[in-house]
């Protein structure tokens, strides 16, 4: 092939940032170089322009060309139909599967009904277990359902220790979550401790306790907020792991992280980067061996939508680039039509050919650390890891984790920042493509599986569990599992103690109060509708006309009108025939200084009750002349269009379907 050279400026290539500098000002004009700086949830600034680190190291992570494991999260309700789906991923690439049971607080109204041995070698057919990571998520039944999985390896001939399994024992996650323990924290400590020492007995070489920042993520918190409190969490087993008798040096390996990866690129690079470091002083902090992190990163819930879904193609491939490069161990996917209900085969393809892509074509893996030496991902590593190491030393100065959810610090800290984010998403500064801008509300529905629920086997008989100690609880459940038990089984033999309760964190997603509007609009016996009076030349309304169409069209608001109109008298003519309750002004400033008080006063006597104006007219003697002659509202970026929308259905008569959207 022959070679191209590029014949570019001198200048191009020898620019200083004092360069740069004065070019920005000039694009500036006078106005503070201040405008062009932005900042994080976190109160972190990112400036427009990073010089190069160039003597960055490459943080530990995944060693060079080993390739992060593909995960597919496995939670169809019938057993068959499950493994059938996740025999597909394995054979199309997936190199872990994620068993989610209906147990979990992941399921969302799905999830594995294989509650014994039986039907958990039903979904497990042709499986090689020994060949494949297999997370093990049962909710608060997860040790319960490891040792169901533990029984039928063995029932298959494999030795324990040749497993790849994770467990994700976490109660803390658990209680952040569903705002209830069946158990104090003392309970469950040495529960976590009986099931490391089973672990160390059997060598089991595998993570059994699980701090999951999903569901700091999800409930609406930061990265720095993620971070920190799942290292409070990881402080937190380490000590309970640590008061059951477990040797220092196996502590470490016992710990699993998960965290959620966005569209926000090199956050999420800079995060996975920061928990790298994070965990390293910890380690060092606690004079622990330096094992490496097990980090599993998953694409975050809270950015999918049920609205034009196929832009969260867009979205977890941006996540899922970032966990890699990131230095993930593994990386799972969520199909695109999640959040709609339970993905099919073609979604769950998309979802791990999306990895297999960046694995395979792109070769993202082949080297160590990529982002090292950025400029704008190094500062952000270190001022997320900054940041979230002393949001972490705050939550243990109170008292730990556990009491910051008990006194409900940790529920304000998440809730300020959820409400800041709230406020941007209704402003739309913070933009959802296909649900709060650019939407498309003819949108042909997407297909997803209809799941009945598999039957779940009542408890028919008590088992002998011993209590906690040096693995003879998990050795019992294990001797259960082996002669038959069901989770129902096990769950009706455990002993009941003090419960414990917290206010909950429940999982949202950003799109949930557009989405809202959207239903409601799609149940209403007639669509609802909003007149463009469209004032002037074509030249001077059709920009205007065009955003207030999108700006309706987000909360389900079809447009009509915006034609060319002699005057206002046709305008007004034009209206009744299309009989919309709605009426928009779209022009120009200029057009509106001579158009807009008329047109308003027409519209208004021919009894429209509602008259908006697209635009926010700089002259303040204009917007009050127009809104003596009527406009009621005035649209522009950065008004709370949630709130106007929400004004809008109010007027039409329509109601948010029950039990969707936010308050």
């Amino acid at each position: 092939m022959a070679e191209i050279e590029l014949d570019l400026p001198p200048e191009f290539l020898t620019a200083s940032r004092d360069d740069w500098q004065a070019a920005a000002a000039r694009a500036l004009k006078g106005a503070s170089f201040e405008r062009l700086r932005s900042h994080t949830y976190d109160g972190l600034v990112i400036e427009p322009l990073y010089e190069r680190v160039r003597d960055a190291a490459c943080l530990p992570a995944r060693a060079a060309n080993l390739p992060w494991r593909i995960v597919q999260r496995v939670d169809h309700p019938v057993s068959e139909e499950a493994n059938a789906l996740l025999v597909q991923d394995l054979e199309g690439g997936a190199s872990g599967i994620e068993l989610v049971f209906s147990s979990s607080s992941r399921a969302r109204g799905y999830g594995l009904s294989a509650d014994s041995v039986e039907k958990l070698d039903k979904v497990l057919d042709g499986v090689l277990l020994d060949l494949v990571e297999i997370r093990i998520d049962a909710g608060y039944e997860t040790t319960a359902a490891l040792a169901l999985f533990l029984a039928l390896a063995e029932k298959r001939g494999q030795t324990l220790s040749s497993l790849k399994t994770v467990g994700t024992s976490d109660y803390i996650g658990k209680l952040a979550l569903t705002g209830v323990l069946r158990n104090s924290p003392s309970v469950l400590r040495s529960r976590l401790g009986d099931l490391g020492h089973f672990a160390r007995r059997h060598n089991l070489d595998m993570p059994v306790v699980h701090c999951d920042g999903r569901v700091w993520h999800d409930g609406g918190g930061s990265k720095a907020q993620e971070l920190a409190f799942s290292f409070a969490t990881a402080i937190h087993y380490l000590r309970d792991l640590e008061a059951c008798g477990i040797a220092a040096d196996d502590l470490p390996g016992m710990l699993s992280f998960t965290l959620s990866a966005d569209t926000d690129q090199v956050g999420t690079i800079a995060k996975a980067r920061a928990a790298r470091l994070m965990w390293a002083r910890l380690l060092e902090a606690c004079g622990l061996p330096p094992v490496p992190m097990h980090l599993h990163m998953q694409t975050s819930w809270r950015m999918m939508s049920r609205r034009d879904p196929w832009v969260n193609l867009l979205r977890t491939t941006i996540a899922s680039f970032a966990a890699g490069i990131g230095g993930a161990d593994s990386v799972s996917v969520l199909p695109f039509s999640a959040a709609l209900g339970l993905p099919d085969a073609f979604a769950r393809r998309i979802a791990r050919n999306t990895q297999s892509i960046l694995l395979e074509e792109s070769n993202l893996h082949r080297v160590a650390d990529p982002a090292a030496g950025s400029g704008a991902i190094e500062a952000r590593t270190d001022d997320l890891a900054e940041t979230a190491w002393r949001l972490m030393q705050d939550v243990e100065r109170d008292g730990g984790v556990v009491e910051a959810l008990r006194s409900g610090k940790a529920q304000k800290a998440i809730g300020e920042v959820r409400d800041a984010r709230a406020e941007d998403i209704a402003t739309r500064r913070y933009r959802i493509t296909g649900t709060s801008a650019f939407p498309d509300i003819h949108e042909k529905p997407v297909s997803v599986l209809a799941a009945r629920p598999d039957d779940i086997s009542e408890a028919g008989q008590r088992v002998e569990l011993q209590a906690p100690g040096k693995g003879e609880l998990m050795q019992a459940l294990l001797d259960a599992a082996r002669k038959g038990a069901s989770l129902a089984d096990i769950l009706v033999s455990r002993k009941r103690g003090e419960a414990v309760s917290a206010e909950a964190i429940p999982p949202f997603r950003d799109a949930e109060p557009f989405e809202a509007l959207r239903d409601a609009a799609d149940e209403a016996k007639v669509r609802p509708t909003v007149f463009l009076a469209t004032l002037g030349r074509l030249s001077e309304f059709t920009a205007r006309a065009t955003w207030a169409k999108n700006f309706f069209e987000v909360g389900g608001i079809e447009a009509q009108g915006g034609d060319p109109y002699e005057d206002a008298a046709a305008a007004v003519a034009a209206w009744k025939e299309a009989g919309s309750p709605l009426v928009c002004l779209c022009s120009s400033d200029r057009a509106y200084e001579t158009l807009a008080e008329d047109a308003a006063k027409a519209f208004r006597n021919a009894g429209a009750d509602r008259i908006y104006m697209a635009g926010r007219p700089g002259d303040p003697a204009l917007c009050k002349a127009a809104s003596n002659a009527g406009v009621e509202t005035f649209l522009y970026e950065g008004c709370n269009a949630l709130g106007i929308l929400r004004a809008a259905h109010e007027h039409l008569g329509l109601a948010a379907p029950a039990g969707r959207g936010q308050a």
